[in-house]
């Protein structure tokens, strides 16, 4: 396995317990267990963790055309409700499971067209894994980050014709998806603003990642929120302190985008606290996060 997979399979199995590595990514195929259902019920179950109703709002599969592919997707919004910003939400190397699901909804009701694709089906289903480091070498090691980006673009382009007004453009996502959003806020300069849960922050440039977001701290387009853990063992504290000297210096060469991102760093939280339907979970840290990330797409024209 290449060093930044296994620096991504460390974070997410820090403080499981559980020597066979198995914990972490059964929970998360449970969790997917339910999605299908939940989407006709109006309720998804995320483990134990948080049950947001679907009443109110439009939400369910859809499939999205990437230049001929159909690449599956969750969305969630408002009923009946046209002109909505929209918020791209990123998954956990699991995919889009149950709690996925679960956050696109709570997004939903804070008056959000939340969408989250499916970014790396071609490459496998990771809800027939058991294993997460064969997860990580099998299926998510061979998604090149290009592919991510034209999948996202076509995701705006789907949003811009279902309901949404990507002129008020944001991106949230979770570990490999907390990654992938500081990428795509330097990719795409429709991007309002971008809030990025314990992404990896830095790495070895490969073919697939030629580039990490420290790499890219002077292009982003617009402002990203660092929500990451004291306590992550996967993500140093040190990795961490590179991004923000990294974004001090592109601000100060001009990148205003760069000189207002901030990161919140909650001292006790380990990797995956945002996670409610794992051990990771930490309730005031998660809620505390939320609430900073709603004001984040406010304060930066994403509402």
């Amino acid at each position: 396995m290449h060093p930044n997979q296994i620096e991504d399979s460390e974070a997410l199995l820090q403080g499981t317990g559980n020597p066979d590595r198995r914990a972490v990514l059964q929970a998360a195929i449970a969790a997917s267990a339910v999605l299908a259902s939940a989407v006709s019920t109006g309720c998804a179950q995320a483990g134990p963790g948080k049950q947001t109703l679907a009443a109110g709002l439009d939400a369910g599969n859809v499939l999205i055309d990437v230049n001929g592919f159909a690449m599956p997707a969750y969305r969630a919004a408002p009923a009946g409700k046209t002109n909505l910003p929209v918020v791209l939400v990123i998954s956990e190397i699991f995919g889009v499971h149950a709690h996925i699901a679960d956050v696109a909804r709570r997004l939903a009701h804070a008056g959000y067209l939340a969408i989250a694709p499916s970014l790396f089906v071609r490459q496998g289903d990771a809800g027939s894994y058991t294993e997460i480091p064969k997860l990580m070498s099998e299926v998510i090691a061979k998604v090149p980050d290009a592919q991510v980006m034209t999948d996202l673009d076509a995701t705006v382009r789907w949003a811009a014709a279902n309901g949404g007004d990507t002129a008020r453009l944001g991106i949230t996502g979770f570990c490999w998806g907390g990654r992938i959003t500081w990428l795509y806020t330097a990719h795409n300069p429709a991007v309002k603003a971008g809030v990025a849960w314990y992404g990896r922050l830095v790495g070895e440039a490969t073919a697939l990642a030629p580039r990490h977001p420290v790499d890219l701290a002077g292009q982003l387009h617009g402002p990203v929120l660092g929500l990451y853990g004291g306590a992550d063992t996967g993500i140093p504290i040190a990795t961490v302190d590179r991004m923000k000297a990294a974004l001090q210096e592109a601000g100060q060469k001009g990148n205003r985008a760069a000189a207002v991102s901030s990161f919140v760093v909650y001292p006790d939280a380990p990797h995956a606290f945002h996670a409610d339907y794992r051990p990771s979970y930490r309730e005031t840290e998660a809620r505390d996060g939320w609430k900073r990330m709603l004001a984040w797409f406010r304060q930066h024209g994403v509402a």
